[in-house]
């Protein structure tokens, strides 16, 4: 298998002039989408895959989440598709040219509102299918004609078998996530797919990490793929601050609210390995008065939707996720992702934190590891080839006493009775209409009819 790390000029000479998205060989409706959106310069990945998939290479493609990967893949199809652009009605005439898969719902989507962001100004037509809703509304969609299709493996599978879609037109396939398609839990579904397609394509494999096994599955259904990275492998990302604490079990939720009061954070993206872990995590965040919604595969769409949208929008301080999530969510200015629970998997360890620190902000990433964790921790360091020693857990700030402020309120005029007649000076001063010491708010009300409670005689 052809190799390329890094740039290599012999090979791929056209990378060393690619300073500008002008230099790529775009058309000019994609260059002026790009444009709108506000990017000048392709990022490495971009500025060395899209060359490679304009030649019509098959190709695997390595980089950090974040750093633009999915335009990579986007604007080189979408060139290549412009010759079939047309504004016809006819069905026939917008066939299945490029399928994207993902693993994820939430993954999906985003990749598909990449595309209709760098497709805006193309007669070229767009859906995304997904499980978890209703299909009649997808077939009516995909009876229309699509050249461009994103789906998750198992929904596109039910419209493959009802014939709602065919894909026997197929040019271009791409797996997004691609470690995670061709894991085994995915590989049946794959290869049912692959059924449906000519086996003259060209194929693209993206993802932020690879393993061997993984590059042998991906070598039996790619023809003489190239290989593209553009960092060391399997590395986080640089620019995460990665801490580890380590607590008992039972500590965990304490440790988690702990971390994030004292360092301010102002939202948190919360990971467990299980649904039920993430339930009860979210639950008894709830249950403390706490802002915070629950994603996993369990939940219907309609409130995945309603949760992510509640943490873009900042209404919601703690988002708790299994790793449904961290292949799809994709939110500006992430400050902190903590590990409730480690990953069984150590490249799941490289993905969740790559959800902080991204496009080159800085993030930081908190590890809660139980005594039980200590085997996987080891195997984290081993696959990101550092070690993460373990600190203190951050000091509480300390309690204010409730007296505190009700010693401001002893300024007041020093008769009871005349207290009771009028408010006084301290509580004029704190905008109240009653003459009870501030405190008083956070105690049960003292009625005057009753006596004080005197301590038992002996």
């Amino acid at each position: 298998m052809d190799v390329i790390k890094g740039i290599t000029p012999e090979t791929t000479p056209a990378l060393e002039v690619a300073t500008n998205f002008d230099e790529l060989g775009l058309a000019a409706p994609i260059l002026a989408a790009v444009k709108e959106m506000g990017y000048k310069t392709p990022t490495p990945i971009q500025a060395q895959a899209i060359p490679l998939v304009l030649a019509g290479r098959d190709l695997m493609a390595q980089a950090q989440t974040g750093t633009g990967k999915t335009a990579a893949f986007v604007l080189p199809l979408l060139q290549k598709m412009v010759p079939h652009a047309n504004a016809s009605a006819s069905p026939a005439r917008h066939p299945v040219r490029a399928l994207v898969l993902a693993p994820t719902r939430e993954l999906a989507i985003q990749v598909h509102e990449s595309v209709m962001d760098y497709n805006k100004h193309l007669p070229l037509r767009s859906t995304v299918v997904f499980g978890g809703v209703d299909m009649k509304v997808q077939q009516a969609d995909l009876r229309s004609g699509v050249e461009i299709l994103v789906a998750t493996p198992g929904r596109l599978l039910d419209h493959a078998s009802s014939r709602s879609v065919l894909l026997s037109q197929v040019q271009f396939l791409v797996l997004d996530e691609a470690d995670r398609m061709l894991d085994m839990g995915f590989l049946p579904d794959l290869k049912r797919i692959l059924d449906f397609l000519p086996t003259q394509r060209q194929t693209l494999l993206f993802s932020a990490t690879f393993d061997d096994n993984i590059v042998g599955l991906a070598r039996s259904f790619l023809q003489n793929p190239l290989k593209v990275e553009v960092a060391r492998r399997n590395p986080p990302a640089e620019n995460v601050e990665q801490l580890v604490h380590k607590v008992k079990e039972d500590d965990k939720l304490d440790a988690l609210i702990r971390v994030v009061k004292t360092r301010g954070i102002a939202q948190v993206l919360v990971f467990t390995r299980t649904k039920v872990c993430a339930d009860k995590v979210g639950h008894r965040l709830q249950k403390r008065g706490i802002q915070a919604a629950i994603i996993h595969g369990d939940k219907a769409q309609v409130e995945r939707f309603a949760a992510l949208e509640g943490f873009k929008q900042g209404k919601v301080q703690y988002l708790v996720a299994t790793d449904i999530a961290a292949r799809g969510l994709d939110i500006v200015e992430l400050p902190c992702v903590v590990n409730y629970e480690l990953p069984y998997a150590p490249e799941d360890y490289v993905h969740r934190i790559g959800r902080t620190g991204r496009a080159g902000a800085s993030g930081l990433a908190v590890s809660l590891v139980s005594p039980d964790e200590e085997r996987l921790l080891a195997g984290i360091e081993r696959f990101i080839k550092r070690d993460l020693n373990a600190s203190p857990l951050p000091e509480a700030a300390p309690p204010q006493p409730l007296r505190a402020v009700a010693t401001v309120a002893t300024v007041a005029p020093p008769a009871a009775s005349s207290a009771a007649a009028s408010p006084s000076p301290a509580g004029a001063r704190f905008g109240r209409s009653r003459a009870e010491p501030v405190c008083a708010l956070l105690q049960p009300p003292i009625h005057p009819a009753e006596p004080a409670i005197a301590a038992p005689q002996s």
